[in-house]
């Protein structure tokens, strides 16, 4: 079987599955409509002296809880691929660190979930591993020391601005199982149409989203309506709404299918999110906490994720670089 169709685009031929799931929140996505749908909600140090540290222990116990309710134990887990938005992956190498098991530190900034599940498939089909566990995170006030301004000096942030979700998913993806399928997938490139606003991001990445989006529903003979949810990973309702105008102007009808991680996770005027979520905890703990359960209780049958990111960092950002944008398509299917 040849599993590679079009120019980005991989089918499987024996779909992993997603055996269990786990999503650890922050107080203030614990204070979100989809409060009721995450493991776990505490407190934003997470009992640790650091936001760092926390971010560590937040994705330890997301892997640990997934592979508990897996069924299985962490012995038998080939390979952890994990990323964060921290210089050197450093929430996820020092979140990892205990269990002692193969480690793949992933960036792809907050589409780093989508990178997560499509290389732990491939390596599940490929027969490279039986069991894998695809994991990020983010923390609201790690990202905003690192990327933007000392959270003690009280920056303005402009409307546009999303908010970088404190928390972190993680998946167990096995050859064998039940559980929701990884059909196939659609690696991104990287698409850059000049935005050079770090406050912009959805601007930044919808062209990213909608070029993943045309090239799977392309290269699979699909259209947006064949599935239940097209769910983008942090657009937010500024790079939402951008997304769907492209698409649209390419005659990709979007109502009623289309949504957005970022827009989903927040009550933006009761929590003052301003442009909606974001980071790499955005689409791992909304997928691993909101849409897997509305999967396994076949209250939605199949949905295209696709994990946006924006690939900059403070260095890039000081030398005037602009930022360009990428999104990972993952489908799956529970029939």
């Amino acid at each position: 079987m040849d599993k590679r169709i079009g120019e980005q685009t991989v089918i499987f031929e024996r779909p992993p599955v997603i055996i269990s799931t786990a999503s650890i929140a922050g107080e203030k996505e614990g204070d979100g409509p989809l409060k009721d749908y995450f493991d776990i909600i505490t407190d934003d140090k997470n009992g640790r002296t650091s936001w760092e540290k926390a971010e560590s222990k937040f994705m330890e116990d997301a892997i640990y809880k997934a592979v508990n309710k897996s069924g299985f134990s962490m012995t038998d887990m080939d390979y952890i691929l994990a990323g964060d938005l921290l210089n050197q992956t450093a929430a996820s190498i020092f979140g990892a660190r205990e269990f002692k098991r193969p480690f793949l530190g992933l960036y792809g900034a907050c589409s780093t979930m989508g990178e997560a599940l499509g290389l732990g498939a491939m390596l599940v089909d490929g027969g490279f591993a039986k069991k894998v566990v695809a994991s990020a995170s983010s923390h609201f006030c790690s990202a905003e020391r690192q990327f933007r301004f000392p959270l003690g000096l009280g920056t303005q942030r402009p409307l546009s601005s999303t908010w970088t979700v404190t928390g972190c998913g993680a998946a167990v993806i096995s050859n064998e199982g039940i559980g929701p399928k990884i059909v196939s997938i659609t690696t991104g490139k990287m698409v850059d149409m000049g935005v050079k606003d770090a406050n912009n991001m959805g601007a930044a990445m919808a062209p990213a989203a909608a070029d993943t989006i045309k090239e799977h529903l392309k290269a699979r003979g699909k259209k947006i309506s064949d599935f239940d949810v097209v769910a983008t990973g942090d657009l937010g309702f500024t790079g939402l709404k951008l997304a769907k105008s492209l698409l649209e102007n390419d005659g990709i009808a979007t109502d009623g299918i289309f949504t957005d991680c970022g827009v989903e996770i927040f009550d933006r005027q009761r929590q003052d999110t301003h442009g909606g979520g974001s980071g790499c905890a955005c689409s791992a703990i909304t997928f691993c906490g909101y849409f897997y359960k509305l999967l396994m209780e076949r209250k939605i049958n199949n949905m295209l994720l696709v994990p946006t990111g924006a690939l900059m960092s403070l260095t890039s950002s000081q030398q005037g670089e602009t930022i360009p944008g990428i999104a990972h398509a993952v489908e799956i299917d529970m029939r």
